[in-house]
């Protein structure tokens, strides 16, 4: 059963219009976190432990919730990708959350000992996560595994592009938590604005960097701390010593799982130009070997809505318009149930609208590169993106890669499967975003660090308290010669 909080049963006594609701919810979750301000392990595992119940209850409800948002996603990649990653992410929590608990030794200086100094993590309050349409489960509850561990109250705020798995989330959550623990704010573009603009004590919102740039500046006006997980062009990098094989594989795979709606999907390929043509034919084959067909292919997820569907078809038209060689590998595109084939462009160029923007769907730009400082050159020309991929083998252009570019992660070999990790800290940089979460990394962003030092009885300090005289002057230079 859920928490009860002492003001819980005043929360349901009237539900006042939209503002004044969020408001009333994040008041109700602040006063629970001013009556237990440092909630003890148990309570936290607790809270975690129900949050993984509720998974196991709930997923196919989950799943079939957002199959009918898309218009069709399979459950495989459903829970593969939302309910398998959300719920390895609260058992790494509730492994570790007793050490991450800890407080830590601080080291002090040699002219302040015998004191002491540790490092206290305490929960910040009430937190506010903004989650997407494209993974809608997994980019709420992971950061909300993050904020419960380190103790925290939150409200979520699911996409109004995903509304019915909006609602199911909305009910399993209420059964679940309390509203003082955890609430569902459901609503449209105004409510999700409304909600950004609330003093929480930490935002995390994940979407596109031109929201992000929205979401950063409401949460300034409250001094409110931000986690921006935004997006951009994430580049897989085909250096010739790799496996061309393995590389159309795990492209093709990054690119293509949930039809290219992810935000460390592989957004185009840079392949050394003396492989480009076995590269181009491989990966072609590797689409034709994972999706025989695609329309009326359950393994095949739709466009979210009309309008993405119509802007990737835009996408194409503008690079045929500047000579780009177009193939679509497969019928099509079909509006009607919003099916948008894989897609290569084959020799993009920088003009193209699909070399401006994130691309957000299955098309593949490929661009030729000859050197691995060319290859570099194009990457830090455009944003700093979150992903990057690199396929080789040799060990000094991998070197030369990672130390020379900026990307808030890096799969080697592969794609995508470094946001699966929960040691590693996942977060992007500069317009793909800022702060990270995931594991401990998500612990301490949603908590204080709290300095404490504790001062010796025994202590030389009474030696530079006024009056100062001749020893007051000696002991600073003696300082400044020792420091």
């Amino acid at each position: 059963m859920p928490e009860q909080d002492p003001s819980h049963s005043a929360a349901h006594q009237s539900v006042p219009p939209a503002t004044d609701r969020l408001t009333a919810v994040l008041t109700l979750q602040k006063r629970a976190h001013q009556a237990d301000m440092y909630p003890a392990l148990q309570t936290r595992r607790d809270r975690l432990d129900r949050l993984d119940r509720m998974l196991a209850e709930h997923g196919e409800r989950f799943s079939r919730a957002i199959d009918a948002d898309f218009g069709g996603r399979s459950g495989i990649v459903s829970s593969l990708t939302e309910i398998v990653t959300s719920r390895a992410a609260i058992r790494h929590a509730k492994r570790h959350l007793k050490a991450w608990m800890k407080p830590r030794k601080a080291s002090v200086s040699w002219t302040s000992r015998p004191s002491r100094a540790f490092i206290l993590t305490q929960p910040l309050g009430a937190v506010g996560i903004i989650g997407p349409w494209n993974y809608p489960l997994l980019l709420l509850l992971g950061p909300l595994a993050g904020a419960l561990a380190a103790g925290n109250r939150a409200m979520l705020k699911p996409s109004e592009l995903t509304p019915a798995f909006a609602e199911v989330l909305k009910a399993a959550v209420a059964a679940t938590f309390s509203e003082g623990e955890v609430a569902v704010i459901t609503g449209d573009v105004s409510v999700a604005q409304a909600f950004a603009a609330l003093p929480f004590d930490h935002l995390v919102f994940t979407g596109s960097t031109a929201v992000g740039r929205k979401v950063a500046e409401a949460a300034a006006r409250n001094l409110t701390p931000v986690t921006l997980e935004l997006g951009g062009k994430s580049p897989a990098i085909v250096d010739r010593s790799a496996n061309l094989e393995l590389a159309a594989e795990r492209i093709a795979w990054g690119k293509l799982i949930n039809s290219g709606q992810t935000c460390v999907a592989p957004d185009y390929a840079l392949v050394q130009r003396d492989v480009l043509a076995d590269f181009l034919q491989l990966f072609k084959a590797e689409v034709a070997r994972q999706y025989r067909t695609f329309e009326g292919n359950p393994d095949y997820t739709s466009i979210i809505n009309d309008r993405h569907f119509d802007r990737l078809n835009g996408l194409l038209e503008d690079a045929r318009a500047i000579g780009g060689e177009v193939e679509v590998l497969g019928d099509a595109p079909s509006r009607e149930q919003r099916i948008f084939p894989p897609a290569i462009i084959a020799n993009a160029k920088p003009g193209m609208a699909v070399m401006q923007e994130e691309i957000f769907g299955p098309i593949l730009p490929v661009i030729a590169y000859d050197t691995a400082d060319d290859a570099i050159a194009l990457v830090n020309a455009g944003d700093r993106p979150l992903s990057l991929y690199w396929f080789g083998t040799d060990k000094a252009v991998e070197e030369r890669i990672l130390k020379h570019t900026l990307a808030g992660g890096v799969t080697i070999n592969g794609t995508i499967l470094h946001l699966a990790q929960d040691g590693l800290p996942f977060g992007g940089v500069g317009a793909s975003g800022n702060g990270h979460y995931h594991g401990e990394y998500g612990f301490r962003a949603l908590s204080k660090e709290k300095p404490v030092f504790r001062q010796s009885r025994l202590s030389a300090m009474p030696l530079l308290y006024p009056p100062y005289g001749r020893l007051a002057r000696l002991i600073i230079r003696l300082l400044n010669r020792l420091a």
